[in-house]
């Protein structure tokens, strides 16, 4: 991000970015600090991830869709020498400050992140843009969370902390929600995202947050501290659970 971008900004972007999409065909949603932002997450939004769910085309094709449709949308070549991409900006016209947004343009399976069913994202006022589900939302973050600890970049290494906040600002929202893993409707999740969440979720009460415990045992996990770890496994009565 270049220039102080406010969470007003973010947003114009993201809703720009989404109807862009929604004219072109291809159907998306919105992660990362956006999403956690419209769930009611205090940190202003930094930047734009949006998930495209089709596989109709390639992330480059989808980058220039915007571009075409909106001027303000421009490619800018990658710090990285060896990219083959280029990186995705938003201008804000008429600022003196020359701000600019970054936009991520993502697919299914990078990062691990789910292909959701369409009749699952979710809409929140006062914003009223598609989001990934909210439990899924958070056992993202929670693998960013591992992912920054485990980082060797030192600037990557502190995000962890910024992780850590989020979620348990999310964890709060679901637990006031009343989603648990249970539901019916998280039968779409995958089962390998759930026992992902449940691995980093052991290291995440050790050495994260662990007074958050009992509003993961209350999501529909189990939590066990024997010789100062903790091992999760899944609810005997959750749809997920292993036999």
């Amino acid at each position: 991000m270049s220039g102080y971008c406010s969470s007003t900004n973010i947003i114009d972007v993201a809703r720009k970015a989404i109807a862009i999409f929604a004219r072109e065909g291809p159907k998306c949603c919105l992660v990362g600090s956006v999403a956690s932002y419209a769930y009611g997450v205090s940190r202003t939004p930094n930047d734009v991830d949006l998930i495209i769910l089709t596989e109709l085309y390639d992330q480059e094709r989808l980058k220039q869709m915007l571009v075409h449709s909106d001027s303000n949308f421009h490619l800018v070549n990658s710090r990285n020498i060896y990219a083959t991409y280029k990186v995705l900006w938003y201008r804000f016209p008429s600022s003196y400050l020359a701000k600019r947004c970054k936009v991520d343009i993502l697919d299914p399976g990078i990062m691990n992140i789910p292909n959701v069913p369409p009749e699952h994202l979710v809409s929140k006022a006062p914003y009223n843009l598609p989001l990934m589900p909210l439990i899924s939302h958070l056992f993202l973050k929670l693998q960013a969370w591992s992912d920054h600890r485990a980082a060797t970049r030192s600037d990557l290494q502190l995000k962890q902390y910024t992780d850590r906040r989020d979620i348990d600002q999310l964890l709060e929202i679901v637990y006031r929600s009343g989603d648990r893993i249970r539901s019916p409707v998280l039968k779409w999740l995958p089962e390998s995202m759930v026992s992902a969440a449940s691995t980093r979720l052991q290291d995440y009460l050790f050495r994260g947050s662990p007074s958050t415990r009992r509003q993961w045992e209350a999501l529909g996990f189990v939590v066990q501290l024997e010789n100062a770890g903790v091992f999760i496994s899944h609810c005997p009565y959750c749809s997920h659970a292993r036999s």
